[in-house]
């Protein structure tokens, strides 16, 4: 990838816990300069603001600063999705449905609008369908158009492993696919740690419990924190989608992704293993997965078809 004449520009769109956080890991990181964008009048330029004036102490050079004015973001490299209401105790990414579509979709049309060749990170739930939305609103080609799930439901799965093996983190590898809700799918033929099969070191009736918690970890933190949802975490997975952008570093990372035949599946997104580089998603790698995560897999996306379904426009 040619060096960059100028430092990315990437916009978050929404000023909330999520999108505040996202911008103070990208910032942290030094991975661009960081366009804040909220509806609430002084949001994001208080925030932009308290970021920048940290950046003195944190040995950062990005700048950051926040706007009501979607024109601000003009000629932006990538775009990250967090606008939306999140979830409350008791409700379901897909409870969300309605209320985030009609957001997501006025978000789609303003960015794409202002910046026609950025890619764009969704993470805006119930994120498989608002991913789907955002692609057919803004009519970029789907490589350009990707939701964040498979980062965060992976260090999940890696952090409840960790802690059940008193182990590092750094050593355990594993791939979650799947819609990012309760039918996401653990790979756990892909698990290992240094390279030992997670099943061997690891009773099947305990890991099944590791992947129920996987599957439930965002409303564990909705049950304790029971006035929002994560967001440490879900920032630091989009850090992490915007380097391997940015960079062009072609992560082979989990990500919610349009299928036009993969895995069976059409018309549809899902979280699948892909290259992760400068052009967004440069390939979906096709893995021999076992017979009960392939159908797992197919289920989960049949899933995600049926809230497509149920989209009003």
């Amino acid at each position: 990838m040619a060096r960059r004449e100028r430092r990315c520009k990437i916009t978050v769109v929404g000023a909330g816990q999520v999108g505040a956080t996202t911008a103070h890991w990208l910032v942290s990181e030094q991975l661009g300069d960081v366009m804040l964008v909220d509806i609430a009048e002084g949001m994001a330029a208080g925030k932009a603001l308290d970021l920048l004036e940290a950046t003195p102490i944190a040995g950062s050079d990005c700048f950051i600063v926040g706007h009501c004015d979607y024109a601000k973001t003009a000629g932006s490299d990538i775009i990250v999705i967090t606008a939306g209401v999140p979830r409350k105790p008791g409700m379901s990414r897909d409870d969300l449905l309605q209320t985030n579509a009609g957001i997501v979709k006025d978000v789609a049309e303003q960015v794409s609008r202002h910046s026609p060749d950025a890619v764009i990170i969704v993470v805006s739930n119930p994120l498989d369908v608002m991913t789907w939305l955002t692609m057919k609103v803004s009519g970029f080609p789907p490589e350009r158009v990707i939701g964040m799930a498979g980062v965060l439901d992976t260090a999940r799965f890696r952090t409840f492993i960790a802690l059940e093996l008193g182990v590092s983190v750094e050593d355990v590898q594993a791939m979650v696919l799947g819609g990012h809700g309760d039918s996401m799918v653990p790979l756990v033929s892909c698990t290992s740690v240094s390279g030992i099969p997670v099943a061997q070191l690891i009773p099947h009736d305990r890991l099944a419990e590791l992947i129920k918690r996987t599957a439930n970890g965002g409303a564990e933190i909705v049950n304790l924190l029971k006035t929002g949802s994560a967001f440490y975490a879900p920032g630091a997975a989009v850090a992490q989608m915007v380097e391997a952008i940015e960079r062009d570093k072609k992560r082979v990372l989990p990500a919610a992704v349009y299928c036009r035949g993969e895995y069976g599946l059409d018309d549809v997104y899902i979280g699948l293993p892909i290259v992760l580089g400068a052009g967004g998603c440069e390939k979906i790698l096709q893995l021999q997965l076992a017979p009960d995560e392939l159908e797992a897999l197919r289920k989960s996306a049949a899933e995600v078809k049926a809230n497509i379904a149920k989209l009003k426009l």
